[in-house]
This record gives structure tokens, C-alpha cells and sequence, in this order.
């Protein structure tokens, strides 16, 4: 925290006012040439977004984030405060963050003309400089720029004609600060109006008042496409005021969308200490998320949030968390029978058509699972014929015969000793995973045993039954799938 000084020790300093949109300006220019990381932690927008962002705020322009939930906008505005310098000198007292060599407001003006040089000046640290306000339609126009302080006029005994007693609201209070309005579209026509002149000629009116205050603000909007037609919209004049609008767009692959997931997930060092997530589970969470933003029982138009993955990465630890402390056991490895547990974090995410709300959340959830493994085991191992000729092998036909006598019961509460036991007696499985994947991990073997009886009972080559405690593997009916 830096001290309090002077308006003559501040210029004594060598200090240069400059606009905020200058201060950002210039300290994007020093990180590129320094070869700085400019935005932290925005994976899969280096390429896209982020040149865009660079390329707006070069330009001086406020920025709308249009984009689908869970596209990281909030998290692109919240990251811009790394442009700002670490400390602003301010008019000691003011509520409007003036500058003491262009004060705006009544109160810094009279309080420079009266002490000059030894005008007091504090200092405001960058992370204070950041405001954000979701716009809901209860926001009025007294929340965002100001009102009449009754109370004020009484207390200091003005009249109601004078500045003094106006209650300023959240925009005339960042000024100097990166001001965000989250859910543009939501907020009233009527109360984006009274950005018009905020935005453009830098006035703004309080009840009678028409204050000529050219406020300093680096405006960032973020809206959704699906609020256009649902709930509102832009207006078309304040859509016109604001400079540069950049679209965002989910993760455009597998291992960008992994990235995100490690990055965000709340994990304590604790759990991933003791809990094993093999590499093919980490692919196979982020498979769900694609599968559902491709299935036709999700409206592609709401989208489906990266906090999906997220979500369900931190319900796999959680089930694996409540297996060690059932078991008593130390250690344990997520497998893909875990994977029901992220059902939750499917059904609470996804948005419905009418297809889908017939068949009902939990059963899409699984449709979505079912997708992400057999892309996965299609990546991996020979496709499953649909026919089976008697007398003609396939790669899976002895693993078929095998459950003709046998049947397999994974239980969620099994210590892995007793598990992959289970597992390792079903020889033609081993087998055909030495065969196909020899050269991975022994974690990822041993998820690809679980995908392979997966893939066959989704294939109708096997039963699977499942309860609140296991699931059953069993022979399918013979007749279902030999032909002659």
C-alpha cells in the first residue's frame, strides 16, 4: 500500500496523468514486447479472441463479448485489470476516483483550487479499479448513474439544486476503472438509453441535473446471442456506441478443453494425491461435452457450458473420495463406472428440446455418456459388427462366448485390489487389450477394459443391468446377434 503524498510530490515524481484507455494501451504494448503472457488461463484463444482483443484495445474501442454461457467472458474482462498500472494517484476523498490534474467533480475541483500543490492525494491499487454489475431488469437508472441523496441535502443543509447532494451510482464511481456489465440484453431499453451519452459525449443526467462530467471509463459488455430473442436485446443506438464486439466460441478440441477443466476444477492436493485419474478419463469428460453440444436432444442454441466438464470432474473425485472412505483403502483410480456419478452435473447443465425433455434429463445424461464411449472405443479397438455370422470370428467373439458362461458384477464400493481382479480373470479381455493397446499406461488399460464391456452391451452384444450398488455384465440373448 503506498502512502499518501502531495499534488506537488506527485508531480515532483515524474508522474504522467493519462487516460485509462492510454494506461491499458501502453501497458499492452510493454507485455507484447516483452514477450509477456497478456491474457492468463483463456485457453483455445490465442488464435481467435484474443488477437481481437488486442487489436480493440489498441484502438481505444468498449468491447462486447458475445458469446454463449461458459464461454470465459466474464473471465477475458476480469483479466484485463493485468493492463492496469499497479497504483492510481487520486484526490484524497473523492468518490469518483478524480484525478487531481483533471478533477471532474465539484468536490475535487473546489478542493484544487483552494490547496494547489498541496492538494492531499491517496492511492488507488489496481485490484479496486475493477466493477462489474449483472444487468437484471430491476436495474434502474439510479443504481447505475446516480440520484438525489435526500438525506445529504438535509445534513449539509443544500438546496436540491446543488451538485453536492447527488448520490452518484456504479458508473460515475469507476471512473478511471474498467467497468463491466454482464447479460447486456437483459437490462431495460429504457436504461440503456441512459448510457448514450456516457458512452459518447461523456455527460450525465441525474434527475434535473445535466452534469458536464467526461468520465474515463473503459467500458466491456458481455452478452449472450440466445438473450436477443428470448429476453431482450441490444438497442440498436448503444449497440452503435460501442466499438469493438468479439465473438467467443467453446473449445475446439479435446485437449484444449482438458486444460480448461485441470485449470478450473476445485481439487484439493489432498484428493489428487490419492485419487488416480487415468489419461483416457480426462479425454473421455470432455467427449460428453462435445457429444452434448452436437446431440439433438440439447438446444444447440442455449449451448453447453465449459462448467459442464468441470463440474463433472469434481463429482468423479467426489465418488472416488467417498469409495476410499467406505473401503477404508488409501488409494483407488477412477473408472468408468464413476462416470454415473456425473450425471448431475449433465442433467443441471443442458438445455432441452422437446425430444429431449420426452426421454428426460437423466436419460439424455447417459445417451451423452454412451456417445463419448463408443467414440472413444472407435478411436481405440476394430469396430463392432452389427451382425454376427456363426462360424465367422471377430476380434470380440471369444469375450462374447465367454460371458455365455460367465457373468460380471462391478461394484462402485470394490477396493481396486477386488475390482481389477474381477477384470484380469476375463482372459479374451486381456487379450484383445494387449492386442489393441499395448503401449499404454497400466491405468489406461485398465479404463479400456471397462470401455470395451461398455461399448458391447451399448452394441447389444452383452446385457448390462445396473443398480443403486453395481453393474451386472451378462450374455446377451444368442439369438439377438448370430445369423446365419
Amino acid at each position: 500500500m503506498k502512502n499518501d503524498t502531495t499534488f506537488k510530490e506527485l508531480k515532483s515524481s515524474g508522474y504522467t496523468h493519462k487516460t485509462i484507455s492510454q494506461e491499458i494501451q501502453d501497458n499492452l504494448i510493454a507485455k507484447i514486447q516483452a514477450k509477456e503472457t497478456v491474457f492468463e488461463g483463456l485457453w483455445g484463444y490465442e488464435d481467435t479472441v484474443i488477437p481481437q482483443l488486442k487489436k480493440a484495445i489498441l484502438a481505444g474501442h468498449h468491447i462486447n463479448l458475445l458469446g454463449l454461457r461458459g464461454q470465459a467472458k466474464t473471465r477475458i474482462a476480469r483479466s484485463m485489470v493485468s493492463l492496469l498500472d499497479e497504483y492510481m494517484p487520486i484526490v484524497k476523498g473523492s468518490e469518483i476516483n478524480d484525478s487531481p490534474f483533471e478533477p471532474i467533480s465539484k468536490f475535487a475541483r473546489d478542493l484544487v483550487a483552494e490547496k494547489g500543490d498541496e492538494t492531499p492525494i491517496s492511492w488507488v491499487h489496481c485490484s479496486d479499479r475493477f466493477f462489474e454489475k449483472l444487468a437484471t431488469p430491476d436495474v434502474n437508472v439510479a443504481d447505475l448513474i446516480g440520484d438525489i441523496d435526500p438525506i445529504k441535502a438535509a445534513t449539509l443543509k443544500l438546496p436540491y439544486s446543488d451538485e453536492r447532494v447527488l448520490h452518484y451510482g456504479m458508473i460515475p464511481r469507476a471512473n478511471r476503472c474498467i467497468f463491466v456489465l454482464n447479460e447486456l440484453p437483459d437490462l431495460q431499453a429504457r436504461i440503456q438509453v441512459s448510457l448514450f451519452n456516457i458512452l459518447q459525449e461523456g455527460d450525465i443526467q441525474i434527475r434535473g441535473f445535466q452534469l458536464r462530467m467526461p468520465l474515463d471509463i473503459q467500458f466491456v459488455f458481455t452478452a449472450n446471442p440466445e438473450d436477443y430473442t428470448n429476453r431482450g436485446s441490444i438497442v440498436t443506438p448503444l449497440k452503435d456506441r460501442i466499438g469493438s464486439q468479439i465473438f467467443t466460441h467453446y473449445p475446439q478440441t479435446v485437449a484444449l478443453a482438458r486444460s480448461i477443466t485441470e485449470q478450473e476444477a476445485t481439487i484439493s492436493a489432498d484428493d489428487r494425491a490419492k485419487i488416480q485419474i487415468p489419461e483416457l478419463a480426462k479425454d473421455l469428460l470432455e467427449e460428453v461435452a462435445f457429444a452434448a453440444r452436437d446431440s439433438e436432444y440439447v438446444d444447440a442454441k442455449s449451448g453447453v457450458s465449459a462448467r459442464l466438464t468441470i463440474s463433472a470432474m469434481e463429482n468423479l473425485f467426489a465418488a472416488a473420495k467417498l469409495r476410499l472412505i467406505e473401503t477404508g483403502s488409501d488409494k483407488t483410480k477412477i473408472r468408468l463406472l464413476d462416470f454415473m456419478s456425473i450425471i448431475p452435473s449433465i442433467s443441471g447443465k443442458i438445455e432441452l428440446v422437446y425430444e429431449g425433455e420426452q426421454e428426460g434429463a437423466d436419460f439424455v445424461a447417459k445417451i451423452l455418456i454412451d456417445q463419448a464411449v463408443m467414440l472413444q472405443f472407435e478411436s481405440l479397438f476394430p469396430r463392432i459388427p452389427k451382425l454376427e455370422k456363426e462360424g465367422i470370428k471377430t476380434p470380440y467373439t471369444d469375450l462374447i462366448q465367454w460371458f455365455n458362461k460367465n457373468s460380471l458384477e462391478l461394484n462402485y464400493s470394490d477396493t481396486d485390489k477386488e475390482f481389477y481382479a474381477k477384470l484380469d480373470r476375463i482372459t479374451p479381455l486381456n487379450v484383445l487389450i494387449e492386442e489393441n493397446i499395448d503401449a499404454m499406461s497400466a491405468e489406461d488399460k485398465n479404463f479400456c477394459k471397462e470401455l470395451v464391456l461398455w461399448a458391447l452391451s451399448i452394441n447389444k452384444k452383452l446385457d448390462k443391468s445396473e443398480n443403486s450398488a453395481a453393474f451386472t455384465f451378462d450374455s446377451a440373448d444368442v439369438k439377438s446377434y448370430f445369423k446365419n
